[in-house]
């Protein structure tokens, strides 16, 4: 038995738990004191608080996080995603103290957390990446000569970016001008680096990732793609695996070139490739995200794997537990990200507390969530309170079973995006499978 320790919140700690629980692991979490009497605090073997309800003082205080782990001590820490999930600095920390990560190494959430040098490394290891800047800008000048030789529309972006945030589409040089200086100021505030790049823009196009797994030492696994096109400000709302616009053959093309590449790279533990695809499937690689997904549901249901267990077991054996051959997928699997928002009133965060919940269950369900009735949905951390995934043998039947399920929903108290899901699967276009990355802005909401 190795202890582990938690070092996130919510219903993705509440997923680690279960994971480490199943494999015969003592699951340990940290909290903070508005986090203290939540599902996944009393569910773990032990937990300990670390600080007040603000994430600066607790989930996000490293020092905090580490004398917890020494405390209880543990043999690893897991960092879930968001928070400290894909922060170099924490994952060095973690393994200097004599801990276990259960994540990528630090040197590898250094190269991926750098866009401009990961496409810079991608593009040398043979994945296709879109025509744009070679390394970083650190001008307006340098921004104009890439701008004149890949010719506009561009996207702007920053190098240390992420959630939608330090990214702007340009269309002349005046735009470039005029948003360079702005999103430059934005990805200083946001992420500490006003370090920028760009890329080629390309018009309506799909988002599409493949899930990752390594070891470290050059050998990688594809647990195949997911669709993730259903988006708001550059957020997910919804995913889908496999994705409706690709061919089996570019799927396998697709599939080879990662693996190939990311092995090249000696990329180890759980990783996620994006891509930007056009309407011909050209696909264009934009980032390797160094952690566990919040859509990694969707692909457990299609291939019957647990992702969360393999991360585990492949950090603290240092060797992958299966072989590709052994990693297969059927079936079509719908996930929407539940948050409390009102999507009726431009998506307004919520607070408060939940009076009534009934999650949905039945065949080929499942919810992930730490809610409950009672629950306090507070405003120190982020809206998203739970997901819903559905699984059938078709697409079709997929999205009518997701339905049902929405319908079988109920959440009092607080207003939830599962009004906008209803809607937006019941839409032609959605269930015909042709959508893109701007799908909800050309629509007119009916709810």
């Amino acid at each position: 038995m190795s202890k582990i320790l938690i070092a996130n919140r919510g219903e993705i700690a509440l997923r680690i738990i279960r994971a480490c629980q199943e494999m015969g692991h003592e699951a340990i979490i940290v909290h903070s004191e508005a986090d203290a009497d939540t599902r996944p605090v009393r569910v773990a073997d032990r937990a300990l608080c670390i600080g007040p309800p603000a994430a600066a003082k607790s989930y996000l205080d490293m020092q905090a996080i580490l004398s917890a782990a020494e405390i209880a001590e543990a043999d690893a820490v897991h960092p879930g995603y968001g928070l400290l999930s894909e922060n170099e600095e924490f994952a060095r920390k973690v393994t200097e103290a004599g801990f276990i990560f259960i994540g990528p190494s630090a040197e590898n959430i250094a190269l991926m957390g750098n866009k401009a040098e990961a496409r810079t490394q991608l593009k040398k290891a043979g994945m296709p990446v879109l025509p744009g800047s070679d390394g970083k800008l650190n001008s307006i000048e340098e921004a104009l000569e890439v701008a004149e030789e890949v010719g506009f529309p561009l996207m702007v972006k920053a190098v240390a970016g992420g959630g939608g945030r330090g990214i702007a589409k340009v269309e002349s040089e005046k735009e470039l001008k005029e948003q360079f200086p702005r999103v430059q100021s934005e990805a200083q505030a946001a992420f500490g680096s006003d370090w920028m790049y760009i890329e080629k823009f390309v018009p309506d196009p799909r988002h599409i990732e493949f899930q990752v797994m390594g070891d470290g030492k050059g050998n990688v696994l594809q647990f195949f793609d997911r669709e993730c096109s259903i988006q708001r400000r550059h957020q997910k709302l919804l995913e889908e695996a496999p994705s409706p616009a690709l061919s089996e053959e570019n799927r396998k093309e697709l599939a080879e070139t990662i693996c190939e590449a990311l092995g090249k790279l000696n990329y180890g533990n759980a990783g996620t490739v994006e891509f930007v695809m056009d309407d011909k499937e050209n696909a264009y690689v934009i980032e390797v995200n160094t952690r566990i997904q919040v859509e990694h549901p969707v692909t457990e249901m299609i291939c019957g794997e647990d992702l969360i267990a393999i991360q585990i077991q492949t950090a603290l054996e240092g060797e992958l537990p299966l072989d590709q051959e052994d990693i297969e997928y059927s079936g079509h699997a719908l996930e929407v990200r539940v948050c409390a928002e009102d999507p009726a009133h431009g998506f307004t965060p919520q607070q408060g507390t939940v009076e009534q919940l009934n999650f949905p269950s039945g065949p080929g369900c499942r919810v992930d969530s730490h809610l409950e009735s009672g629950s306090w949905i507070s405003p120190y951390y982020d809206s998203m309170i739970g997901k819903i995934i559905t699984w059938n043998k078709t697409r079709e039947s997929c999205i009518d079973r997701m339905l049902r399920c929405l319908d079988e929903t109920e959440i009092k108290g607080i207003s939830t995006t599962i009004p906008l899901f209803r809607w937006l699967l019941k839409d032609e276009d959605f269930r015909a499978g042709d959508f893109h990355t701007g799908f909800l802005d050309n629509k007119e909401f009916d709810f």
